[in-house]
């Protein structure tokens, strides 16, 4: 199994593509903090990215894209010092599907958001960077390029449902996007990070296989060809617990899921996801999200 597919399926990934942006000459646009998580693209021309809360500019090129993890307002600028304009206007004055500002047209950005299911924040979000920048001459971004040519294609022609293949191809280019990021960045934190180390990737898909069967530190050892000490201590260093914590947050997400979409019961609930009885998987799910299985379930419906 695939921790990252479980996460991304588990989380009901969709985008959705925004207006797209032509700017020239000198020129600035400032926006509020995204909902979701923001993304975009240069296809043409360059521009500088400023985020609040980091402490350099990112220099874009033709062929790059960024993703705005977290809710920041943040700066598209051609050069430092030129004085921004609301984006809200500017976009409201958009025809054809495209912005304008400044004077010219040689910058060229398309874009959107991913918006998650409940939870997305602690289960993924949170592992990530506030921004992530994949420049165009990253080795392996093929993948990215090619999607972001086909998003681009999809929006200029806009043949039938255009618009619902570019958002199933931004999907593809996020997937990609983090697959890169988490090759750039092994050292990162969280169980993004366990899918780049050797030693706790192979735990971690057998954690995912089967979330139900009782597992124990020496199975999950035994997966990942080590000592039950060493992959005790690897996996806490570098997903930021224990294997067995790990184990009861992801059936707690797995349970979570099935009281947002489903009717079953809460025993059912309890059985498929590795729980022995309702009490205890009620116990262990108020533990992790601070709130009861029929309370969640009521929101959740609300």
């Amino acid at each position: 199994m695939d921790p990252l597919e479980d996460v991304l399926a588990l989380l009901e990934t969709r985008a959705h593509l925004s207006t797209g942006l032509v700017a020239g000459g000198e020129w600035a646009v400032r926006f509020g903090a995204p909902t979701g998580v923001k993304f975009n693209a240069v296809r043409r021309g360059g521009c500088l990215l400023e985020v609040e809360g980091t402490p350099r500019p990112v220099e874009l090129a033709a062929g790059d894209c960024f993703l705005l993890t977290q809710a920041r307002p943040f700066v598209l600028r051609s050069a430092p010092g030129v004085a921004p304009v609301d984006a809200e206007p500017v976009f409201a004055a958009a025809e054809g599907g495209f912005a304008k500002v400044g004077r010219g047209d040689e910058v060229l950005l398309v874009g959107g958001r991913f918006s998650f299911g409940d939870r997305a924040r602690s289960l993924l979000l949170d592992a990530l960077p506030p921004v992530i920048h994949v420049p165009a001459a990253t080795e392996h971004a093929e993948t990215v390029r090619w999607a972001l040519e086909q998003i681009g294609q999809e929006l200029l022609r806009r043949p039938f449902a255009a618009t619902l293949v570019a958002e199933h191809l931004a999907v593809v280019m996020l997937v990609h996007v983090l697959r890169l990021h988490l090759a750039a960045e092994p050292q990162g934190a969280g169980w993004p990070a366990g899918l780049a180390d050797p030693v706790v990737a192979p735990a971690l898909a057998a954690l995912h296989s089967a979330p139900a069967h009782p597992w124990t530190v020496a199975e999950l050892a035994g997966a990942s060809g080590v000592s039950r000490s060493t992959l005790a201590a690897r996996f806490k260093r570098t997903v930021g617990c224990p294997p067995l914590d790990y184990l009861r947050r992801w059936r707690i997400e797995l349970a979570a899921q099935r009281l947002r979409t489903g009717t079953e019961t809460l025993a059912v609930i309890a059985h498929a996801v590795g729980y022995g009885s309702e009490s205890a998987l009620s116990t262990a799910f108020k533990e992790v999200t601070g709130s009861s299985p029929r309370a969640y379930r009521g929101g959740a419906a609300a």
